[in-house]
């Protein structure tokens, strides 16, 4: 092998004989330089990326083939990511080496761009295979750096012409300039894949404590419902039915934040779908009928909403119908961008004069009340037609 420097210089004048204007095909390079860097910002898919540059470079230097270049660490070699003009199969397949015995390799080992303008009669380096069947004549490979302080280089972008001719400087350090970009580029996408990495962990963390707590709250309903069972007290015994839902209504909410596809946020149809179904098991003699449209919710509304539509449903049950079964009715739809949840009844309804407001000793409608303030919502009353009761909340969805 000789010794001579493998980075050969031409000048603009002596590059292109042929070239009647060299400030157009300039010009055109910068344009296309800008037009990617402007790609690069409006898109986050790594291989678009990638294919982008092969083939705006490759229109930049007129040429029918490029190819971006990826440095495979345990393998030594550089494996094609990218290209235009390559056949079918080159792509994630073909192999190159990264020795500096390359013009590829070389660039990559030493960071100089390497310009090749006669590979047939090339003594600095062996010509690759894939550039030997293709007939390729001359090419450019440049460094493609990453754009984060300290990390390896990712590999080379070449540029290369079955055509004779010459590849100057100016050809490059449009080449490297391109490579700069796409350096850039990449290292965003791989902080963009740490980030995501980090998310993704946070988000397994997040669904594993609610699952956790959704288990925890169920050996709490069991309990309750034991100490229940086995109180002599009949107002002792209620009180811890009552409990032990309250504390099933928060389970279901956790339950199905961990199985839910949005972190912290719960498919309220689905939800009331589940909610009711426990309550309609505590009552089977009366028929509970719910629909709710599907409306994404966070947890923060889930639980005091699902303890408010629990402590609703369960009064009707208890009050509504003193002579038999009846019919309880739980509907959930958005409104004006507000969230608009109704139970009613068709019972006996409230008394005259009923105020939820006044001072009561029943925990229920203080709770009620309660639970109306968290949300920041309205809670209106008023009888349900034809007979019965109709409890209307109001509150403010959660921004798109």
């Amino acid at each position: 092998m000789t010794s001579e420097p493998r980075a050969v210089s031409h000048t603009a004048s002596d590059a292109h004989p042929d070239r009647q204007d060299e400030l157009p095909y300039r010009r055109r390079q910068q344009a296309l330089l800008r037009d990617f860097g402007t790609a690069t910002l409006q898109t986050r898919d790594f291989r678009q990326i990638l294919q982008h540059a092969a083939e705006l470079s490759a229109r930049g230097l007129g040429c029918s083939y490029a190819k971006v270049l990826e440095y495979l660490p345990d393998e030594q070699r550089l494996i094609v990511r990218a290209g235009i003009g390559w056949p079918a199969g080159t792509v994630d397949h073909v192999t190159l080496g990264a020795d500096i015995e390359s013009p590829a390799g070389f660039a990559y080992q030493t960071g100089q761009s390497v310009i090749s303008n006669h590979l047939q009669e090339e003594t600095r380096f062996r010509t690759p295979k894939l550039l030997a069947e293709h007939g390729i004549k001359r090419a450019i490979n440049v460094l493609i750096r990453r754009g984060g302080e300290g990390d390896a280089p990712f590999g080379v972008l070449e540029a290369d012409s079955h055509n004779s001719g010459q590849f100057d400087d100016a050809d490059a350090d449009f080449l490297a300039g391109f490579a700069g970009l796409l350096g850039i580029a990449i290292e965003r996408q791989h902080a963009d894949a740490k980030l995501q990495e980090a998310l993704d962990h946070e988000a397994l963390l997040t669904r594993e404590m609610s699952h956790r707590v959704k288990n925890s709250l169920t050996s709490v309903v069991g309990l309750l419902r034991v100490q229940a069972r086995g109180a002599e007290s009949v107002d002792v015994r209620n009180a811890l039915e009552n409990a032990a839902m309250r504390v099933a209504s928060i389970a279901e909410v956790h339950d199905h934040l961990w199985r839910g596809s949005k972190v912290g946020f719960v498919d309220l149809s689905d939800f009331v779908s589940h909610l009711c179904q426990n309550l309609q098991s505590s009552a089977p003699e009366h028929t509970l009928r719910c629909h709710s449209e599907a409306i994404v919710i966070s947890a923060d509304k889930a639980i005091p909403l699902g303890l408010l539509v629990n402590e609703l449903v369960t009064n009707a049950i208890k009050y509504a119908y003193v002579d038999g079964p009846g019919v309880i009715t739980v509907d959930a739809r958005a409104v004006d961008g507000h969230l608009r949840v109704e139970i009613s009844d068709e019972g006996a309804g409230l008394p005259d004069g009923f105020d939820i407001n006044q001072p009561r000793k029943s925990l229920g409608f203080r709770v009620i009340n309660g639970l109306v303030r968290q949300l920041m919502g309205e809670l209106k009353i008023s009888k349900n037609i034809p007979r019965g009761a109709l409890f209307r909340i109001k509150l403010p969805l959660d921004p798109a």
